[in-house]
């Protein structure tokens, strides 16, 4: 017999395995000798009363002991000798759609323009501490994709894209802790994420899979109007009858190709503003009531959103005890993005801060055609980048003289490791973006008493929050509407938004990919 039961708990209460099986066998009504097991199945904070509590889902085993499912790697045989998939990117689509080739019978062989997750660290260095972007290795560039070093949160609300929880349990089967089983906001870790992608690629060349870094898509092979293979850096061609492209939402390049080559793509509505920060003990306070917070509650979150002017203004990305880094994946430009450890135990929290961007909003651009809103949010990253000193130094102001309009004397401190200098965001951004977001930070402090504050800093830009374009894909066949044996997935294509979503698209398009190759109707 199982019982599903609701606690809910203090959180040292909820840190201690014993009070929990003590106090499910009481609300179960069970006596404690007919119980086998007792296991929590979700967990969330409930901060909404003067103290938080966890909110805990657990199940109560009697006369049966649970009997947990098969790994999801014990089903998985050698691919050596079958049909070959060529996998563009090595992020979190085009790793899951390895992964599900290999447990569907196909062999994935995979490029990637960048490096290997331990060698890419020395570029992520590069560009913090001398200000050295390669266009090829970055904080998007390489394996793992933008996730890697992003934080590593698996929160998404595309529960009907996909099936979640194999993408959770292929994580932990490599790596992960099983709490991202049960948590309602999981989180990784930047520092955690690297051995864990590492781990997927011995997956990957274990079973017959190839992996190959340094190799950078630089032609596409068309063959009566189907795609029939990739040439890389100029010189080698591989063949394959299906070529799934996961390039993440960053790869200019690969759009202009896709142009150049009559293969259609779209522009599409994205999001663009600047990345907030406040002291995470400020944000505890707010959210927690409570400063320092108690030992067994993680640092505080928050979602923010309202609309101005027609647009949506909206946090994004939110990073509590975070970081925020330099993102821009060619010289002369400045984005940042945020990440965290998985501890979470910087003094800073940040979130990216947004407007909604329209096609309708991008009229000086339109000459541009179909690369309108990329050409816009370039346009917003080499503005930024030009303002300052030709280094990967931000600009950046206080909250309040961002709202004010005027210039900061001084900034607080900072956990951006390049540095920041106070500069005019409220010129330097289209003027649009500025005035929504003024407004929008506005009514984010009437929402979260203490947020609008002069001990918050105002960093730009942030721009990378989604794809400024869309390769169109069949609903049904998840092939590209036009070109047989195209299969567009994940971030760069336009279909998702975030390390979860995106490992749930690959897997989907994998799984399209076996019925094209095999004919299965």
């Amino acid at each position: 017999m199982i019982r599903e039961l609701e606690l809910k708990l203090l959180p040292a209460e909820a840190a201690d395995e014993n009070i929990v099986r003590q106090r499910a066998i009481q609300k179960s009504r069970l006596k404690a000798g007919e119980v086998r097991e007792v296991r929590v199945v979700r967990r969330s904070i409930d901060a909404r009363g003067f103290r938080p509590a966890y909110r805990l889902k657990v199940e109560v085993y009697a006369g049966e002991a649970y009997k947990p499912e098969p790994a999801i790697l014990d089903g998985y045989h050698p691919v050596d000798e079958a049909e070959e998939v060529i996998i563009i990117g090595t992020g979190p689509a085009g790793y899951f759609a390895a992964l599900e080739l290999i447990e569907l019978g196909l062999k994935p062989v995979l490029f990637d323009r960048g490096k290997d997750v331990r060698s890419r660290r020395r570029d992520l260095r590069a560009i913090q501490q001398f200000g050295e972007v390669n266009p090829h290795s970055n904080y998007c560039f390489g394996e793992g994709g933008a996730g890697t070093y992003s934080d590593g949160k698996l929160y998404t609300r595309s529960h009907k894209r996909g099936d979640i929880e194999k993408a959770m349990r292929l994580l932990v089967e490599h790596g992960a802790s099983s709490e991202i089983l049960i948590d309602a906001h999981p989180h990784i870790g930047s520092n955690k994420l690297p051995k864990i992608v590492a781990n997927i690629r011995h997956t990957i060349e274990h079973y017959g899979g190839e992996v190959h870094f340094d190799s950078q898509v630089t032609d596409f092979l068309l063959e009566d109007g189907r795609m029939s293979g990739v040439v890389i850096n100029g010189e080698t061609e591989r063949r394959a009858e299906a070529v799934i492209l996961a390039t993440g939402h960053s790869a200019r390049d690969i759009y202009y190709l896709l142009h150049r080559k009559g293969i259609r793509i779209e522009a599409k509505p994205f999001a663009l503003g600047v990345r907030i920060e406040h002291p995470q003990l400020l944000i505890d306070r707010i959210q927690y009531n409570q400063s320092p917070r108690e030992e067994h509650l993680p640092a505080s979150s928050y979602r923010l959103a309202c609309q101005v002017d027609g647009r949506g203004v909206f946090s994004f990305c939110m990073c509590p005890g975070g970081l925020v880094v330099p993102a821009a994946t060619a010289p002369g430009e400045i984005v940042v993005n945020g990440m965290s450890m998985s501890r979470r135990d910087s003094p800073y929290a940040n979130s990216g801060t947004v407007v909604a961007v329209e096609l309708e909003d991008l009229a000086p651009f339109r000459r541009h055609g179909v690369f309108a809103a990329l050409e816009f949010q370039r346009s917003v990253e080499q503005t930024l980048f030009a303002a300052g000193d030709g280094s990967q130094k931000a600009p950046a102001l206080r909250l309040t003289d961002f709202v004010e309009g005027r210039l900061s004397r001084s900034l607080p401190g900072s956990s951006y490791i390049p540095g920041l200098y106070p500069a005019p965001l409220y010129e330097l951004l289209p003027s649009p973006i500025y005035h929504r977001l003024r407004e929008g930070v506005r009514e984010f402090g009437r929402k979260m008493k203490g947020y609008f504050t002069d001990e918050a800093t105002v960093i730009g830009t942030e721009s990378r929050t989604s794809a400024p374009i869309r390769i169109p894909r069949s609903r049904q066949t998840y092939m590209h509407e036009d070109i047989p044996g195209l299969f567009p997935a994940g971030e760069g294509a336009g279909y998702a938004g975030g390390i979860i979503s995106a490992a749930m698209d690959g897997q989907n398009v994998a799984r399209a990919v076996k019925r094209f190759v095999r004919r299965e109707s």
